[in-house]
């Protein structure tokens, strides 16, 4: 009898452990110190926690909880879109980003010939006794930034493209 009795209550004692779960409490202090404890401080705020998961991958995710219980992508409250309005909306951001592209292209033909027409006038200067030298250093320079310009004109046509879709 007595052995049954102490199975019956280590039994009802490790189900009470498996389910059991303590309220947390968080207080920040004047000084900005956190404190977190089990039992309630003047000033805390209960922390609104979920209970840990016990079964320790026994079970799948899938079947620890319940339909009701399980997370979707969006909530309820989410306001939805009919298609037609959706479709509408899409078309309308095609043309935006047609546009911009179309925009694109024609700054990047402009960097390419402001590129093209630095080329073609090297930097020069004249020295005391009336040479005229070349200026390699501030022709890399500019010739430096007409590239970056075009780099940058030429990435937002393939980004731009690659949004469309063609």
């Amino acid at each position: 009898m007595n052995k049954l009795f102490s199975l019956t209550s280590l039994l009802l004692l490790s189900c009470y452990l498996s389910v059991a779960y303590a309220e947390i409490y968080k207080q920040v202090d004047a000084d900005g110190r956190v404190t977190y404890s089990n039992v309630k401080i003047k000033g805390a705020k209960k922390l609104d926690l979920e209970p840990a998961d016990s079964n320790f991958g026994t079970t799948k995710k899938s079947e620890s909880k319940s339909s009701s219980e399980a997370k979707t992508a969006t909530p309820n409250s989410f306001p939805k879109v009919d298609k037609n309005t959706q479709t509408e909306r899409d078309v309308k951001r095609k043309e935006i980003l047609k546009a911009e592209l179309d925009q694109e292209k024609q700054a990047l033909e402009k960097a390419k010939q402001a590129y093209a027409e630095g080329a073609s006038n090297p930097e020069v200067y004249k020295t005391k006794d009336g040479k005229t030298l070349r200026n390699v250093a501030k022709f890399d320079e500019k010739m430096k930034a007409l590239q970056a310009e075009v780099d940058a004109h030429q990435r937002n046509v393939d980004l731009l493209t690659n949004e469309i879709g063609d």
